[in-house]
């Protein structure tokens, strides 16, 4: 079987979308960054203070809710690595589970403008996460995860 009947699903099995492979470097990139933020709030030390320049407003939000907040953020980061993991192996719940990230990420940001009044930052917060629903969501993609689930032996 050619790559081009695999990728029009005339085949057994369909190759995976770039828009995947994408979603997933994104979730890993957001797993990286929970996990140095999170290690930083259990194990405060001078190495990653530097991460905390970056966002002091941050900084001060999560220490003064404590160290269980690093907890939160450890649980972040392994949920995220389990999407991503998910989703390039085909799994539909990491298909499930990318989706409502991203869509509680964006109304989280629009929500967010009525206490900040920060149009930029809530802008490009809710615009990103769109983007990532908008790929999650075309027909290409959503075919790949039901083929997969009815073919769930297959690596892609």
């Amino acid at each position: 079987m050619t790559a081009e009947e695999r990728a029009s699903g005339s085949g057994a099995v369909a190759l995976r979308p770039w828009a995947v492979s994408a979603v997933a470097v994104f979730l890993f990139a957001g797993t990286g960054i929970a996990l140095a933020v999170g290690v930083s709030l259990l194990f405060p030390n001078r190495l990653l203070d530097p991460v905390w320049k970056l966002n002091p407003a941050g900084a001060a939000l999560f220490r003064s809710i404590g160290r269980i907040s690093g907890v939160f953020l450890l649980a972040v980061a392994t949920s995220t690595l389990c999407a991503a993991l998910g989703l390039l192996r085909g799994r539909r719940w990491a298909w499930w589970f990318a989706v409502a990230l991203f869509t509680v990420e964006a109304c989280g940001n629009l929500v967010s403008y009525f206490l900040i009044h920060e149009a930029l930052r809530v802008l490009s917060g809710a615009v990103i996460p769109s983007f990532f629903l908008y790929f999650l969501i075309r027909r290409d993609v959503r075919d790949y995860f039901r083929r997969h689930a009815l073919a769930p032996n297959h690596n892609p």
